[in-house]
């Protein structure tokens, strides 16, 4: 008898261990995130770094708890094609997707399988989502808006008497024309010019950055991912022309720019991490409101200004949040 009932007790534990083996498998197993870029360049790198950091920090590390899997389209809308339906026919936990042709591609592809983007200008005007608040299906992410305002009160601040001012664009990029839309409609609200130059490839860019010599006072550049890519090019041309070229994010200053009021995209790629990490615990993107970054820094470069041909003020070097030194 008693023989009979340890075997019975055996039986039930062993019973009860088997119903719990599928729940602890599913707790213990690795997860899987799939992030993508549309090029490499200091920025967006920045954004993948910071993403993966913030994974890290809250008990996401690759290898163990996650893996993580890595694309860059190499600034190519096939590539990013043939990517959108690698990740898919994967079925990742959640694909991030950095920049908006990759976002844009990503979204197209992925009808169930969270979507989260980052360094993103116009989720809307891209029509990413509908809204910014709640912006239902399967799609939230980290906006990069520029503050063209706050941007032009630099410009002006360094340059007072700039008029027409200059920039390169990539007409083929949605976040790319939005920001030159904005920029124009603030320009002629201060009485100044906007005069624009197209590159639609990388390799276009210098040829394009030449064509405002002679008719910008300035150049500005937004966070085109073409143009930045090769920003080395409108440098030179700045550089050769005394033209000052300013930018929309504070990495390029580091390239030669004279100055950007950004934010760090690191920290864009923190946050973008943490609403992955949220994904990844149960939250539904759909439910949760496109994010966007508030504090702004200044960086500046005062060899990039002199060979510009033009010397910053103590008072604005001393405003800067950052002084990089670039001298050649």
């Amino acid at each position: 008898m008693a023989n009979k009932i340890l075997r019975t007790l055996i039986g039930t534990a062993l019973l009860a261990m088997a119903a719990m083996a599928p729940a602890i498998a599913l707790s213990d197993e690795q997860r899987v995130v799939a992030i993508t870029q549309i090029v490499e360049h200091p920025a967006l790198d920045a954004v993948y770094q910071g993403i993966r950091d913030e994974l890290e920090a809250q008990g996401y590390n690759d290898g163990e708890q996650v893996r993580i899997m890595h694309e860059s389209a190499q600034g190519n809308a096939a590539i990013a094609s043939q990517i959108a339906r690698k990740f898919v026919g994967e079925g990742p936990d959640v694909i991030v997707a950095i920049a908006t042709p990759s976002a844009q591609t990503m979204v197209a592809a992925a009808r169930q399988t969270p979507v989260v983007f980052s360094a993103v200008t116009d989720p809307v005007g891209a029509k990413l989502v509908k809204s910014l608040k709640a912006p239902g299906a399967n799609i939230t992410g980290v906006t990069d808006m520029l503050p063209i305002e706050r941007h032009l009160d630099l410009l002006e601040r360094v340059v007072p008497d700039a008029k027409r001012i200059g920039t390169v664009y990539n007409p083929g990029e949605a976040n790319a024309v939005a920001l030159v839309e904005l920029l124009e409609e603030r320009l002629q609200a201060r009485g100044m010019e906007l005069v624009k130059a197209a590159a639609t490839k990388t390799s276009e860019v210098l040829g394009a950055a030449r064509s405002l010599v002679g008719k910008a006072d300035a150049i500005y550049l937004t966070t085109d991912n073409t143009v930045i890519s090769a920003v080395e090019a409108v440098i030179s041309v700045g550089e050769r022309a005394s033209i000052p070229v300013f930018a929309a994010d504070t990495a390029t200053v580091g390239r030669g720019a004279v100055a950007a009021l950004g934010f760090d995209y690191y920290d864009h790629g923190r946050q973008t991490g943490a609403m992955v990490a949220r994904i990844l615990e149960g939250a539904n993107p759909g439910d949760m409101d496109v994010e966007s970054v508030d504090t702004l820094e200044l960086f500046v470069n005062p060899a990039a200004a002199e060979r510009m041909g033009i010397t910053l003020s103590d008072d604005l070097i001393s405003d800067a949040k950052k002084v990089v030194n670039s001298d050649k």
